[in-house]
């Protein structure tokens, strides 16, 4: 059982407090490691602010939290009698890759999990595309997760319908590793559990969660548990995205954060958003997951991607303009399309219409415009 199982449940889920909150101030306890959480709970208010520099908001927070430690210290005994084991942050067993992916600013303080823990530590992919997916995705996803057992590699998963399911599925008909991260606490996941018994028993599935252990499933939850199946993989492929929704938004955040993401390349005629996002700069891969070479003429090299989105946002600061007329004032010889779609790569763009034609602005001149304005 962990130590102060109680105060780790009650720290990591303080309203109004963020990731990277939560896990700055664990670092200061614990950082000469003359204290730990039991210890902190026990301060006066007047102490907590001395020692750690924490507001009256915080304090008032804290306070009110820990009101909270005997109800959490029943809840920790539950979640042991049937299972389950809390990883923190600081603990070995919480996977690496988590956190070197998601840094202290978004790797959450506590882990609930349920099956084998050495999955945390070992090399992992996971297949994201989306719920409604073609046959060619599926495919695709079956024979990333054959290879991926066949490199002793651990498949994650988000359990949701389309893409993601089918990875968890084509993991364990090849007996594979997975770890299913839910979109909800671990004991609202009851029949889950009696699908999964055994590969959990034979330490092929791990169930993990980062929400309070009694939340059941929410729209909000399953895309704040995206990132962290992002996270958890070294490697991420991506079958088939639209150009919105959460696959989508997590393939450029990881984009954004210089993450290696491999996209299949769509056959003509598919009605997805794989080209762009190949575009915008993810590896482009055959149906077996194979590199293809990326055609150098299609975009712009990495070395002018910098200065070309520097000469875009500068002339957007001046005054809204269409797709075509940015390609003719930078003089590139792209299609008014294509421009189109690396504009929504880049963040603080604003689209604005002007008659059926939409232009682009950088957020930044809006906002100075609306400051004028007030």
């Amino acid at each position: 059982m962990l130590k102060n199982a109680a105060h780790w449940i009650t720290l990591a889920h303080l309203p109004r407090w963020n990731h990277q909150k939560i896990n700055y101030l664990v670092k200061s306890i614990y950082a000469d490691q003359k204290s730990d959480l039991e210890e902190f709970f026990s301060l006066q208010p007047t102490e907590w602010q001395d020692l750690y520099q924490l507001d009256e908001n915080d304090i008032l927070a804290l306070s009110e939290a820990r009101s909270q430690i005997p109800n959490n210290a029943f809840l920790a005994e539950t979640l042991y009698n049937q299972g389950f084991e809390l990883i923190p942050i600081i603990a070995p067993q919480y996977s690496p890759t988590l956190k070197e992916n998601l840094k202290l600013t978004y790797s959450p303080p506590l882990l609930y999990v349920k099956g084998n823990q050495e999955l945390l530590v070992e090399d992992s992919i996971a297949v994201v595309g989306s719920r409604n997916a073609s046959d060619i995705s599926l495919k695709f996803t079956d024979n990333i997760a054959k290879a991926a057992t066949e490199n002793y590699q651990v498949v994650v998963s988000g359990f949701a319908k389309g893409i993601d399911k089918a990875a968890l599925d084509s993991s364990l008909k090849y007996i594979g590793h997975s770890i299913i991260v839910l979109p909800q606490g671990v004991l609202t996941f009851g029949s889950g559990y009696k699908t999964y018994y055994k590969q959990i028993i034979d330490g092929d599935v791990l169930v993990l969660s980062t929400f309070h252990p009694k939340l059941p499933w929410k729209v909000e939850l399953a895309m704040a548990r995206n990132p962290i199946i992002y996270g958890l993989a070294r490697h991420i492929y991506v079958a088939e995205s639209s150009d919105s929704g959460g696959t989508w938004s997590g393939v450029k955040d990881g984009l954004r954060k210089g993450r290696e993401i491999f996209v299949r390349k769509p056959e003509p005629g598919e009605n997805n958003a794989n080209e762009q996002l190949i575009s915008l700069g993810a590896r482009p891969v055959d149906l077996q997951g194979v590199l293809l070479e990326v055609d150098e003429t299609a975009f712009p090299p990495a070395s002018s991607t910098t200065e070309l989105e520097e000469k875009i946002r500068s002339l957007l600061a001046e005054k809204p303009l269409s797709a075509k007329d940015i390609c003719a004032l930078l003089e590139l010889d792209w299609t008014a399309r294509r421009m189109s779609d690396y504009l929504k790569g880049l963040q603080g763009i604003k689209t604005v219409k002007s008659g059926r034609l939409n232009k682009y602005v950088s957020q930044d001149a809006v906002d100075e415009q609306e400051t004028i304005d007030l």
